[in-house]
């Protein structure tokens, strides 16, 4: 006959009774809710001050964002960080360039998944674009080469959509104080800044109404990765005062 070698189960300190089954279960289900309440407050709590979630419906950014693919935007751009040209920017259509919107049918279940942050929200009307200048900045299409440039400085664009030209729209402005001048990747399926310089704000978006820097394509899962901000192509611009001191 062996001796069982296994540890001996601890006595329960006397006149402490063991739960029941029924409490054994109800402690169980108390610790999933506590973890789904927790999980959901967190969830509010990033999307109201750090990343929010949001669908592109149109192929203005094409390729670098799809249609349907899902982004988290950062909240805190601009904000505690500054936005910068190159920048994948999403902002509040204040100036209606998107009409009137579409009529969603309520759900219950989207609306609470809305709320927390778990999908993007239906009812906002959002435009996503990349950020091509910045205040003071003279922003130009198209030069003797066709090339677009940032005070005076030629700025190549890889993240065109393949056989777009920088601008079949000529443009030459200065942006105002307090705003920027933004454009989409699929120039010739974007209606932005320069399709909307005769309408309110003269195609110039507010930085108050800049929501955030989109970071992440989280879905589909095949294109999880970068949301295509492309700051370095514009590493050659100097700054409007410099460029201004240099045309005098």
């Amino acid at each position: 006959m062996t001796q069982d070698s296994s540890p001996a189960r601890p006595a329960r300190p006397q006149g402490v009774a063991e739960p029941s089954g029924g409490r054994r279960l109800w402690l169980a289900v108390r610790e999933i809710v506590l973890i789904i309440l927790i999980t959901i407050l967190a969830s509010f709590l990033v999307k109201t001050f750090l990343f929010r979630a949001y669908y592109i419906p149109s192929g203005s950014m094409e390729q670098t964002l799809q249609i349907n693919d899902r982004i988290f935007v950062n909240l805190l751009i601009p904000g505690p960080f500054e936005v910068e040209r190159g920048d994948v920017v999403v902002f509040e259509d204040t100036k209606g360039w998107l009409g009137q919107p579409a009529p969603v049918a309520s759900n219950p279940v989207r609306d609470a998944l809305e709320f927390i942050g778990l999908m993007p929200n239906s009812s906002e009307q959002h435009l996503v674009k990349r950020l091509i200048g910045l205040p003071g900045d003279r922003v130009q299409c198209c030069s003797a080469e066709g090339e677009l440039t940032v005070n005076g400085a030629p700025v190549e664009e890889p993240y065109l959509y393949p056989g777009s030209a920088p601008s079949d729209i000529p443009f030459d402005v200065t942006v105002p104080e307090g705003h920027v001048w933004v454009m989409g990747d699929h120039r010739d399926a974007s209606a932005d800044s320069r399709m909307h310089q005769d309408g309110p704000g003269g195609g110039f978006i507010s930085l108050d109404d800049v929501t955030g820097r989109a970071e992440v394509i989280a879905w589909p899962l095949s294109r999880w990765g970068d949301a295509g901000g492309d700051r370095d192509v514009f590493e050659q611009v100097p700054d409007p005062e410099a460029a201004r001191t240099g045309s005098e």
